[in-house]
């Protein structure tokens, strides 16, 4: 991951890893065919975050990571309010110290441990 938004994603996931919190990168990039030379479309759904995981409790975990003055696509924003009215917790996070943050915004025990996130909790702002 050379890309500036590659290193957001990779200490996030350094960050959640420490923290004992099952998250997993989510690639959503075509993959090469080396036979038809070119490239195979993805098949899921578009605009999925760059992270996903779930938290201890089992709240699902969406996180998007965002470089620079990067914002939120369309599909991406809808992903974002269906995470949300799922009951699940998505994060835009254009630094881990974002996501720090926002994990400590919605935990009940904020001071240390794993992160316990309260249902219901709303973190985000919709760009909307």
């Amino acid at each position: 991951m050379s890309t500036p938004e590659g290193a957001v994603v990779r200490t996030c996931l350094d960050y959640l890893q420490l923290r004992g919190i099952l998250a997993w990168r989510n690639n959503t990039v075509g993959v090469y065919d080396q036979t038809a030379k070119r490239y195979r479309t993805n098949a899921g759904r578009n605009g999925i975050a760059d992270i996903l995981g779930c938290l201890p409790g089992g709240r699902f975990l969406a996180i998007e990571c965002k470089a620079g003055k990067g914002h939120l696509s369309p599909a991406q924003i809808e992903f974002q309010h269906d995470i949300i009215e799922m009951g699940g917790l998505h994060i835009v996070a254009r630094s881990v110290d974002d996501l720090i943050g926002r994990l400590y915004e919605v935990s009940m025990d904020g001071a240390g441990g794993h992160c316990t996130i309260r249902p219901g909790a709303c973190i985000y702002k919709s760009e909307k």
